[in-house]
C-alpha cells in the first residue's frame, strides 16, 4: 500500500508562484509514473504534468512553459507553479503508478489565484 501526501498549496496573487510536494510512503516499488492531476469546483478532472521513473517529463498545454515537475531521491515529487493565473485554481491531486498494480491518489492540496 502507498501512502501519498500533498503539501504547498495556498492563496497566491495572479502572477505569483507556489511550488507543491508529493510525499510517498509505503510499498514503494516498481514505480512507473508520479504526476499531478488537478480539479476545479464544477469541472472535471484534468491532467497537469507527470514524470517517469527515467525521469521523463510530460506537461498538460495549459501549464507548459509556467509549471516545471521534478522528484528527488526520497520519493518526494514537486511541481513548481510560476505565473500562476486564476484559472489554475483547483485541488491539486498527486498520483502514483506502479506497473501491474493501481493507482495511488493523494487527498490533494488546494490552490487559489486571485486576479
Amino acid at each position: 500500500q502507498v501512502q501519498l501526501v500533498e503539501s504547498g498549496g495556498g492563496l497566491v496573487q495572479a502572477g505569483g508562484s507556489l511550488r507543491l510536494s508529493c510525499a510517498a510512503s509505503g510499498s514503494i516499488f516498481r514505480i512507473n509514473t508520479m504526476g499531478w492531476y488537478r480539479q476545479a469546483p464544477g469541472k472535471q478532472r484534468e491532467y497537469v504534468a507527470q514524470i517517469n521513473s527515467g525521469g521523463r517529463r510530460d506537461y498538460a498545454d495549459s501549464v507548459k512553459g509556467r509549471f516545471t515537475i521534478s522528484r528527488d531521491n526520497a520519493n518526494t515529487m514537486y511541481l513548481q507553479m510560476n505565473s500562476l493565473k486564476p484559472e489554475d485554481t483547483a485541488v491539486y491531486i498527486c498520483y502514483l503508478d506502479r506497473i501491474g498494480l493501481p493507482t495511488s491518489w493523494g487527498p490533494g492540496t488546494q490552490v487559489t489565484v486571485s486576479s
